[in-house]
């Protein structure tokens, strides 16, 4: 059995920088043809310059690849129309991050006060640049990003034109959002449409697991496999994948975050044909995310195959789901 994924997009995804962009920029760059590249760097990303760089870093790593990083900012209240004006042909969006919500956001914002944020809202939504946004609060763990459904719909009331993404939905209350606003969007990752927080740490507590936001309930898992496995219109893949080196992981003080740019691909062909939702997987990895963004990718075609693919314990000092594990499915030609 064999399957040909046209143009595979990443629609969230963690590069990095310095010795660790040069290790994982290039296994994304391989399987993807391109990737909205997140921009919580240290410092954060939140300048025309600081894009131009940091992308000439990323094309600089990933050598002859065909491959288009696609950029962000770093969301600042400060910005202005005249600014995102000039910034807006270098990238595809920008990212909310709450202060202190996950990896490198205490520079976010600490307030989501309407007023506070009108002014690069309305930039924004009369500008078409749409709004990424790690939707959390600062409650208790597992009711942060429900909490949050509140503010997703002051949002998208209050600026109706503005297209907001709802990244890595983790919740049935955010796929219901779904269906309940028209410029509601979503991005769901690999991890989440596999494990539950029982996975995590249901046993042996298992830090390569461990992300934020964290994986919730059976219930939730459900819907997120729902909307996914069928197609619906406003959601798309992005991995979320989110390498730390092994000693930041498996330490106390574990860093959040799931490595998966490597074994995406083989890991949702084998889900959706199990599924028997194969024919939905271009719509997932591709179709809805170039009609969502707008985005005409350079064609790359990638075939997977269904036979086994053990998953390596490491790419250099960064360990991946399924490690050590054998997946069913095999990229098997890369056109």
């Amino acid at each position: 059995m064999k399957v040909t994924i046209k143009s595979p997009l990443d629609m969230h995804l963690h590069l990095r920088d310095k010795e660790m962009l040069k290790v994982v920029a290039p296994l994304s760059a391989k399987s993807f043809c391109a990737a909205i590249i997140m921009p919580n760097l240290v410092p954060p990303v939140t300048t025309i310059e600081d894009v131009v760089a940091y992308k000439k870093r990323i094309l600089d790593a990933i050598g002859k690849e065909n491959f288009e990083p696609l950029m962000t900012l770093f969301f600042k209240n400060s910005y202005t129309y005249e600014f995102l004006k000039k910034a807006k042909e270098h990238i595809v969006g920008i990212k909310l991050y709450p202060s202190g919500a996950t990896t490198n956001s205490e520079g976010g914002v600490s307030s989501m006060d309407i007023e506070e944020l009108k002014e690069t809202f309305t930039a924004m939504s009369e500008l078409n640049i749409p709004l990424l946004v790690h939707g959390e609060t600062d409650g208790f763990v597992m009711d942060r990003e429900a909490e949050f459904g509140s503010v997703y719909e002051q949002f998208a009331t209050n600026f109706p034109k503005l297209k907001i993404i709802m990244e890595h939905i983790t919740t049935k209350n955010s796929v219901d959002l779904l269906d309940k606003y028209d410029n509601l969007y979503a991005t769901i990752t690999v991890q989440h449409l596999f494990i539950t927080l029982d996975d995590v740490a249901g046993g042996m507590l298992k830090p390569h697991l461990f992300c934020k936001p964290i994986a919730k309930r059976y219930e939730d898992r459900e819907a997120l496999l729902k909307v996914a496995l069928s197609g619906h219109p406003k959601v798309m893949f992005g991995s979320d994948s989110a390498p730390h080196p092994i000693d930041k992981k498996e330490c106390c003080g574990c860093a959040a975050g799931v490595f998966t740019a490597p074994i995406a691909l083989q890991a949702l062909a084998g889900l959706f044909e199990k599924n028997g939702k194969l024919e939905n997987l271009q719509t997932f990895v591709s179709d809805n995310a170039q009609r969502i963004y707008g985005y005409s990718p350079t064609c790359k075609d990638i075939e997977l195959t269904k036979e086994p693919f053990i998953v390596p314990s490491s790419y250099e000092d960064v360990v991946p789901m399924f490690a050590d594990e054998t997946l069913s499915w095999s990229i098997t030609s890369i056109v």
